[in-house]
């Protein structure tokens, strides 16, 4: 009989579920996409039943594939990865949705939250989190304000507010009422009402925020007896809930404090673990990777927002596909004459910390040489070079913080493009690993099945050698100046706005 476990990765735009047998041989994978609804500027919701739904089909998908392969297949446990600062408001009475889900992408309540500004600094040194819209809690004020249905369950004593993970995880069979829900260390981190320290909900920041205790989830430990998963005729132990980006760091065993983990899906995600708190990670975050009842174990992270959800605006603005620009990039060469992309899609993450920026193109300077003939791919590469430089800048952060890396290892969908991970491995000045795709599968995978996954292979596979390219340290040092007077503009236009 073959042993295998099963990994699920909920995203932004699809529900992945990976079997990996008892060598680390990835066995099946099934993807099921998911829809995004901007309904208002700053509004980014998907349904929440859709999601649960999703995940439980493409087990199910990947259960089947797998079993052709192995028709022995015995499933030993299970890990759920998801979408960090996702929050679903649901019934405690059935655990039906109340509102959609509010994606980690959505600030429509960023307007609120600036009556928390002089709560700013104790905010983060509660939970090592800058004061934003991003994470769940001001998404929790807002449906408490603005859905009926929530206002009248809170009312009533039936409200769970749940980060995605506790959702999908009742959902999915692991807990067997909603008042057994609970929610892992990571996940809880990102409502920006949990104690990274002390690893429990913060009676301060309830406070703040007016959030009751009892209309959240428990905490728990990342890897416990979370209940079973019920598939098709299997019902499989789940032994692993975590945040998608902080499974990352286990895609190749046990985190490593000598690496930067760079996860690039609709954000990109810079890590590097810690074995103890940061005590002042700003203008970083202090994120919580992994937790028993009594330790945890932390990370600094720095965010940029505008990495896949960038490319995918840029592709509708353009009229291209996406697999059409990725094979001309690679053809475009290293040297090539190119603008540069102030980016500003989704708001900019660390070091900069502003919820919105005008996105847009500076040309390239006259004395630069001859351009590279196609506009568009051109525009294309300063995009993703602008996702490299974002990167960059806070890879030296956390290197400010914690010393020099020894290497970093790139994940995700844009990990798979040799020409940004040269540009990577070069901005850095350490060598680039690149992991499969699969990196927040295999992570919690790891997790779930920490004996199995012990006997693995490596996961890293091609090494991207940092090169000397004087030209792109130019333009680097070029978009951090254009970057902070587009910002200073912009901070100008919004305190003009402020006194009119």
């Amino acid at each position: 009989m073959t042993a295998g476990v099963l990994a699920l990765d909920q995203g932004s735009h699809a529900s992945r579920a990976c079997i990996f047998d008892a060598a680390g041989v990835l066995l099946a994978s099934a993807s099921v996409p998911v829809a995004t609804h901007h309904g208002a500027p700053l509004h980014v919701e998907q349904d929440a039943d859709e999601l649960a739904d999703s995940l439980r089909q493409a087990a199910s998908l990947a259960l089947r594939q797998a079993r052709l392969r192995a028709p022995g297949l015995a499933l030993r446990a299970a890990g759920l990865a998801v979408q960090r600062s996702t929050i679903v408001c649901c019934s405690r009475r059935d655990g039906a949705a109340l509102a959609p889900a509010l994606s980690w992408q959505d600030r429509r309540n960023a307007a609120w939250l600036e009556r928390l500004a002089p709560r700013a600094a104790r905010v983060r040194a509660i939970t090592g989190l800058p004061l934003s819209p991003h994470y769940g809690a001001s998404k929790m004020r807002w449906c408490l304000e603005h859905v009926p249905a929530v206002a009248r369950a809170a009312q009533a004593g039936e409200l769970l507010v749940a980060p995605l993970a506790s959702f999908l995880a009742l959902r999915l069979g692991g807990a067997q009422t909603p008042d057994d829900a609970r929610v892992d260390a990571a996940n809880a981190a990102r409502t920006q009402l949990f104690d990274s320290l002390r690893l429990d909900w913060s009676d301060e920041l309830l406070a703040d925020f007016a959030i009751e205790r009892n209309w959240l989830p428990r905490c728990a430990p990342t890897q416990d007896d979370w209940g079973a998963l019920r598939l098709d005729d299997a019902e499989v132990p789940l032994r692993a809930v975590t945040g998608d980006q902080s499974a990352v760091p286990y895609a190749d065993g046990a985190a490593d404090p000598g690496t930067v983990y760079v996860n690039l899906g609709t954000g990109a995600f810079i890590q590097r673990p810690l074995a103890a708190r940061p005590p002042d990670p700003e203008p970083l975050l202090g994120s919580v990777l992994w937790s028993d009842t009594h330790a945890a174990t932390y990370s600094l992270e720095g965010t940029v927002n505008g990495a896949g959800s960038a490319v995918s605006w840029f592709c509708e603005r353009e009229g291209r596909t996406e697999p059409q620009l990725w094979a001309a990039l690679e053809a475009l060469g290293d040297h090539a004459v190119l603008p540069l992309f102030i980016n500003g899609i989704g708001g900019l993450g660390s070091p900069w910390w502003r919820t919105t920026l005008e996105a847009r193109f500076i040309e390239a300077q006259p004395d630069a040489g001859a351009s590279s003939g196609d506009a568009t791919l051109a525009r294309f590469a300063a995009l993703v070079e602008s996702v490299a430089f974002m990167i960059a800048a806070n890879a030296q952060l956390l290197a400010a913080h914690a010393g020099a890396p020894r290497r970093v290892l790139l994940a995700g969908g844009m990990s798979r493009s040799a020409w940004l991970c040269r540009r990577v491995a070069t901005l850095l000045e350490v060598p680039v690993q690149v992991i499969d795709a699969e990196a927040s599968a295999r992570g919690v995978a790891h997790l779930a099945a920490p004996a199995c996954a012990a006997h693995w292979s490596a996961a890293a596979g091609a090494t991207y050698l940092p090169a000397r390219d004087a030209a792109l340290r130019a333009r680097y040092a070029r978009f951090a100046t254009e970057l902070a007077s587009a910002i200073a503009a912009a901070s100008r236009k919004d305190a003009n706005s402020r006194s009119t």
